[in-house]
C-alpha cells in the first residue's frame, strides 16, 4: 500500500506522533510519498527508515498513493482537494488542529489509524462538492469546493448587494458583508458560525447563509443541491473577494458567477467506531449538561 502524506506544516510538540506514524507505516511495510516543503522542513528532526518519495501537484501523486493521510486541522484536509481531485483517492485527516469536523482521528489513535489503513478496516464517507462556473475561468483547473464558495466585499469597504437566482429565478438581494454557499459537509464551518443549520453529509443539499446582513429578517435557507445557484454583485468598491474553500481570488462586479454540484466526489476515510452524530456531540460539546448524567 502507498501512503500519501500531506501537512501544511508542524510545531515541534508534534514530532513524536509524526514520528510514531512513519514508524508505524515502515513496520507494516507501507511506502510514503510525502508532500515536498512539508519533508524538507521535517528532514532536520525526523528519522527516516529510508529516503521518502515526495510531491508537489497532483500529477506527481498520479499512480503513486492509495490513501492520502492529512495531517493538521480542517483547513489542511481541505488543502488535499487540490491534490486528489478526481482520482478518487480516499482521505484520512488526522487532527493536529483545534475542533477538527473532518480531521477527526486523534493524535492518540495513530495506532489504530495505521492498523485500519493495514486491515482496510476503515469506512469510505462520499462527500458531495461544489463546482464554480465563471466567465473568466476563476480557480485554474480546480474551481471546486469540499466546504463552501463565498463572496464578500473587500477589506473594511461598505456592504455589497448580491442578487441571487435559483435555477434563473431570482431568490433574493442580499445587502450584506457577503454570502455563502455550503455543501453539507461545510455546513459546520463557515456557515455555522454566520447562524446557519446543521446539515448530515448526505442531505443532498446547498445552504446559503448571509454574512452579517443588513435585511434583518434574512435567514439561511436550504436549496436541493440539483439547483444551480447564480449571482450578481453590486457595490461602492470596484473589487470583491470570491473563495472556495481557503483559496481566494479578487473579482470585479463583472464576472459572472454560478454554483452547482460537481460531477464527482471526494472520499473520506473514518475509524469505524466514529460518526457523524458522534463528532458533532465531541465537538459542539452536545449533551455535556449535567442532567443528562443524573440517573
Amino acid at each position: 500500500m502507498h501512503i500519501a502524506i500531506y501537512s501544511r506544516g508542524f510545531v515541534k510538540e508534534d514530532l513524536p506522533i509524526i514520528q510514531l506514524l512513519l514508524d508505524e507505516l515502515a513496520r507494516e511495510e507501507m511506502e510514503t510519498v510525502i508532500y515536498q516543503p512539508f519533508c524538507e522542513s521535517l528532514a532536520p528532526y525526523i528519522r527516516f527508515s529510508k529516503t521518502p518519495d515526495t510531491f508537489c501537484c497532483a500529477d506527481d501523486l498520479h499512480g503513486k498513493a492509495d490513501i492520502l493521510v492529512s495531517l493538521g486541522g480542517d483547513g489542511t484536509l481541505l488543502d488535499t482537494v487540490c491534490y486528489v481531485r478526481d482520482t478518487n483517492v480516499p482521505v484520512l485527516g488526522i487532527n493536529f488542529g483545534r475542533l477538527g469536523f473532518l480531521a477527526s482521528i486523534g493524535k492518540e489513535a495513530i495506532n489504530a489509524a495505521v492498523q485500519a489503513l493495514k486491515e482496510r478496516t476503515y469506512v469510505v464517507d462520499r462527500r458531495a462538492l461544489l463546482h464554480l462556473d465563471s466567465n473568466i475561468g476563476l480557480f485554474g483547473d480546480v474551481p471546486y469546493a469540499l466546504n463552501d464558495f463565498t463572496i464578500h466585499k473587500k477589506d473594511t469597504s461598505a456592504m455589497i448587494k448580491i442578487h441571487t437566482y435559483l435555477n434563473g429565478e431570482f431568490l433574493n438581494t442580499y445587502w450584506s458583508d457577503g454570502l455563502i454557499v455550503a455543501t453539507p459537509t461545510g455546513s459546520t464551518g463557515y456557515s455555522l458560525s454566520c447562524g446557519g443549520p446543521v446539515v448530515f453529509p448526505d442531505a443532498g443539499s446547498f445552504v446559503i447563509t448571509p454574512v452579517a446582513p443588513h435585511n434583518l429578517n434574512v435567514r439561511p435557507v436550504i436549496v436541493p443541491d440539483n439547483h444551480v445557484i447564480s449571482f450578481e454583485v453590486e457595490g461602492r468598491s470596484d473589487q470583491f473577494l470570491c473563495t472556495l474553500d481557503s483559496r481566494m481570488e479578487i473579482i470585479d462586479n463583472t464576472v459572472q458567477l454560478a454554483i452547482k454540484k460537481e460531477d464527482f466526489k471526494i472520499s473520506l476515510l473514518r475509524l469505524d467506531d466514529s460518526n457523524f452524530l458522534h463528532t458533532l456531540r465531541n465537538k459542539l460539546l452536545w449533551g455535556i449538561d449535567t442532567r443528562n448524567r443524573l440517573k
